[in-house]
C-alpha cells in the first residue's frame, strides 16, 4: 500500500519558518520524482516544488522561489520542504506527491493526506 504522510505544518506569524517532511513507503521512493502542491482555501491546487529521483535537479514555482527548498533523504524514504520567509499567501493544506517524471505541474501519480499551514499574525 503506499502511504505518503505529510508532517510539520502549523500556524506562525509573518516572516516565519516551518520545514515540512513527508514519510513514504509502498513504492521505489528513491526511483521517483517528487513534489510538493498546495491549495489555498478556495483556490485549486498549485504546483510549489518538484526535485528528481536523485535530487540533483530541482524546480520551485516563481511564488516561492528563493524562500523555499525542497530537498529529499532517499535512505530514510522522506521527503522535505524548508519554507522561510513566509507570507499570508502561502497559507493553504500543503500535500507531498509522486509523479511519473519530474515536471512541473499540479499533477501526480500518488498524494498524502496534507498538512496545514497557516501564516497569520
Amino acid at each position: 500500500e503506499v502511504q505518503l504522510v505529510e508532517s510539520g505544518g502549523g500556524l506562525v506569524p509573518p516572516g516565519g519558518s516551518l520545514r515540512l517532511s513527508c514519510a513514504a513507503s509502498g513504492f521505489a521512493f528513491s526511483e521517483s520524482a517528487m513534489k510538493w502542491v498546495r491549495q489555498a482555501p478556495g483556490k485549486g491546487l498549485e504546483w510549489v516544488s518538484s526535485i528528481y529521483s536523485n535530487g540533483r535537479m530541482t524546480s520551485d514555482a516563481d511564488s516561492v522561489k528563493g524562500r523555499f527548498t525542497i530537498s529529499r533523504d532517499n535512505t530514510k524514504n522522506t521527503l522535505y520542504l524548508q519554507l522561510n520567509a513566509l507570507k499570508p499567501e502561502d497559507t493553504g493544506t500543503y500535500y507531498c506527491a509522486a509523479s511519473n517524471g519530474f515536471d512541473t505541474q499540479p499533477t501526480y501519480t500518488y498524494r498524502g493526506q496534507g498538512t496545514q499551514v497557516t501564516v497569520s499574525s
